[in-house]
Formats: C-alpha cells, structure tokens, sequence
C-alpha cells in the first residue's frame, strides 16, 4: 500500500500559517458551477469558499470536457460543526481496540494499520481519513471543497462511491486510486483530477471528492512554505 499522508499527520499540523485574509465567496451566485443543497445548512456556509480557491474552480470548470459540470456538495464548515463530527465519528469505534499504538495515527501504510485493514478500529488513525481536527481542517478553514461530476443537466456521474463514503462502507474505495472501481469511475475521476489539478487544487487522496488550495495540506503536498488560510469567520 502506498502512504497516504492523514490529516492529523505532525508533518501537516506543523506547516505555519500566513494568512491572507481573502473573504468568502458564495458559490451559488456564480454561473459556472452547481451547487449541491444535500447538506446545506441555515446560515449558508456549506456554499461558501475563499476566494482564491473559487478563482480556481472557475479554471478546473474551464477546463472539463463539454457538457460535463462540476457539482459542490460543501464548501466551509465552521468549527462547531467540524468538532461535532468529528466527535460523533471518532465515538464509534474507541470501544474496540483502546489500546492500538498511536504511531498508527499518521500514515496508512505502517504494519499496525495493514493489521487492522478490515475494522479500521483505531479511534485517530480512522477517523482523519474522513474528517480534519478541528483547528487545522481544510474545511474550517473555507479552503476545501467537496465536489464530483454531472452534466449539464444535473445528472451525476459514477465516480465509483457517494461523495462522502466512508473507508468502511466502501471498501477502501473511498480513495482516489482504489482498484476496485469500474473503467467508467476510473476515468471519471481522472477527468475530475485532470482539471482540479491543473487549476492548481490539491487532492486528499483518502477521498476522491475532497480538494483544496491554501491550506496546510496543499502547502505539505505542493512544497509551500507556509499554508495561506487558518479558520475562516462567515
């Protein structure tokens, strides 16, 4: 298995932060994307991004093939949410195996985790394949976006899992470079990180849907010596 670098890893939690103050941008006033309402909250937040990032989308949508969107499902996510998931998700399995190292909570690739591939039982390591801590995600801070394919008319593509499958439900196959897809999600994804890439977006590659710019992950993956968004006030 090749490493997966996890949200919670020290190497992502230690890239300083020079922010750079860019606002929010609400992307359901702009004509070159959709926008998702499955988890749309009250205020708004789920719609909105930095703006940097939004420059971005509006290259990567430049650059599909003809007829095909991008769909965002969420967008920020303030820190009360964020802590919350990340409670809930993390409860589930602590019971099992309390005891499992926590050297295991940064990469997936080390023994440990291979042992415990089908339970994915350990509390920190399963859970930041699916959700940041709170002070440094991606999300809290406005600079990532959850999003997939459709065409112009709404209809989704098969990317292989829902937005937001968990490792679990989905075999493993949740990951941007899982195996055990089909041709067709295959080279839907490839059309989704063809674009997303060159505009300059970063993956995660734990989630096939989960992108951003400007955060400490970006800034791990691309060699930035510092990441340009902390946590983001709407």
């Amino acid at each position: 298995m090749s490493e997966i670098i996890l949200m919670n890893d020290p190497r992502v939690a230690g890239i300083p932060v020079h922010e750079s103050h860019e606002p929010l941008v609400d992307l359901r006033e702009l004509p070159f994307l959709r926008v998702d309402t499955r988890l749309a909250d009250p205020a708004g937040a789920y719609a909105l991004l930095r703006e940097g990032v939004v420059w971005r989308l509006a290259r990567a949508a430049r650059l599909l093939p003809e007829g095909l969107c991008l769909l965002v499902t969420e967008g920020y996510r303030p820190l009360a949410p964020q802590q919350r998931y990340l409670d809930r998700y993390e409860a589930e399995p602590r019971a099992c195996h309390p005891d499992r190292p926590e050297s295991c909570a940064r990469t997936e690739s080390c023994a440990c985790t291979e042992s415990y591939a089908r339970t994915e039982s350990y509390p920190r390591t399963r859970t930041s394949r699916s959700l940041s801590p709170p002070e440094m995600g991606p999300h809290v801070a406005g600079a990532a976006v959850d999003l997939t394919l459709c065409t112009a008319d709404g209809v989704e593509l098969d990317l292989g899992t829902p937005v937001n499958a968990s490792p679990e439900e989905s075999e493993g196959a949740c990951r941007t470079a899982a195996p055990n897809i089909t041709a067709t999600a295959r080279r839907n994804r490839r059309t989704l990180s063809a674009a997303l890439t060159t505009a300059g977006l970063t993956n995660y590659p734990a989630q096939w849907w989960h992108w951003s710019y400007g955060d400490r992950y970006w800034a791990l993956a691309t060699g930035a010596a510092t990441a340009r968004y902390g946590p983001a006030n709407a």
